[in-house]
């Protein structure tokens, strides 16, 4: 199974524009999320989760620099690698990430998606996760406050949140 989603994700992205790339990893994540959790040993092999480990972290890294995050918060959302690790992946050097980084990944690709769409006005979107927000999952405090204090919760709130005013199915 690894095996194939790994290669599906190859050859889709290869030649895609960067937005068609976005949504082919976020497509590719939100697969390898759902079959992960529905069956516990359903389980990519480590080359193909290389593959994919190294256009996810390469994503998340151009979506958190258009969100404007410090390292501090960018290893907050990626659930505190050591410093260390972090920059060998600043530096492409990435291996296999475990599952619950993936999915970190993917529910940050799949907010920042979701974003994209709700607003059309690009730099909205962009700073959305920086502004204070009156939504009382937030309290008044920004989307990535909740994104980075609230851990793993805290990103399926914000992305179930922007999925519900997407009128997407969050069950």
């Amino acid at each position: 199974m690894g095996q194939l989603l790994g290669s599906l994700l190859h050859f889709r992205c290869r030649d895609s524009t960067p937005t068609q790339f976005l949504l082919d990893i976020s497509a590719s994540l939100t697969v390898y999320s759902e079959l992960a959790m529905s069956s516990p040993a359903v389980k990519m092999q480590p080359d193909d989760r290389t593959s994919m480990s190294e256009a996810a972290v390469r994503t998340f890294l151009n979506i958190t620099e258009t969100w404007k995050l410090n390292v501090d918060l960018q290893r907050a959302l990626l659930g505190f690698p050591s410093p260390s690790t972090y920059f060998k992946y600043k530096a492409g050097q990435v291996g296999p990430l475990a599952h619950d980084v993936l999915t970190r990944i993917s529910l940050i690709i799949g907010i920042y998606k979701g974003l994209h769409t709700l607003y059309t006005d690009e730099a909205l979107a962009d700073s959305w996760v920086n502004l204070p927000n009156s939504n009382p999952i937030f309290g008044g405090k920004t989307a990535i406050s909740l994104m980075t204090e609230g851990g793993m919760d805290g990103l399926y709130q914000t992305r179930r949140l922007i999925d519900s005013r997407l009128g997407a199915d969050v069950s």
